[in-house]
């Protein structure tokens, strides 16, 4: 098993495009679910600082996340998931349809407003390679990219236009 280098990271958008929790940083070795908890406390405190109420508001994410543990880690918050069901090799039709049964499709579908918003930062040359050898400086320069997508409204236009 090789040894793997990088960081990974987890960072929060809403379906406007804008990045609206501070990003978590950890080891590329780290499975996914091992930052959302602090990624979910980050939106916590960016929301009770804006006085936005997260309650019945939707979380989605991609199969990597699909566990119950990360379900009721969301639900803890109130935030209702939207994971999409992983298969995990299950050759059972009933198993499968009962993992699709809650899956709420009409809500995930709109994922691809998030997947854009790191589209747009992959268009930061200094993010896709990177450059520096300081974890403080790489974040620095995700931190600037990321205030850059957030304040393009008022470069261009109104919100509407994205």
């Amino acid at each position: 098993h090789k040894h793997q280098k990088g960081l990974k990271e987890l960072t929060i958008a809403d379906n406007n495009g804008f990045i609206v929790a501070p990003i978590v940083v950890k080891p590329v070795n780290n499975h996914d679910t091992t930052l959302l908890p602090e990624a979910l406390e980050n939106l916590s405190d960016v929301a009770w600082l804006g006085g936005i109420d997260l309650s019945m508001s939707y979380l989605t994410l991609d199969s990597g996340f699909d566990s119950e543990y990360n379900e009721r880690v969301i639900e803890m918050y109130q935030i209702e998931p939207v994971i999409k069901p992983n298969p995990r090799g299950t050759k059972n039709w009933k198993k499968l349809l009962a993992t699709q049964e809650n899956f709420r499709q009409d809500i995930y579908k709109e994922r691809y407003k998030i997947e854009r918003v790191f589209a747009w930062a992959d268009t930061y040359r200094k993010l896709v390679i990177r450059y520096e050898t300081l974890e403080c400086t790489h974040n620095g320069f995700k931190y600037l990219a990321y205030s850059m997508i957030n304040l393009r409204v008022f470069f261009r236009g109104n919100v509407g236009k994205l």
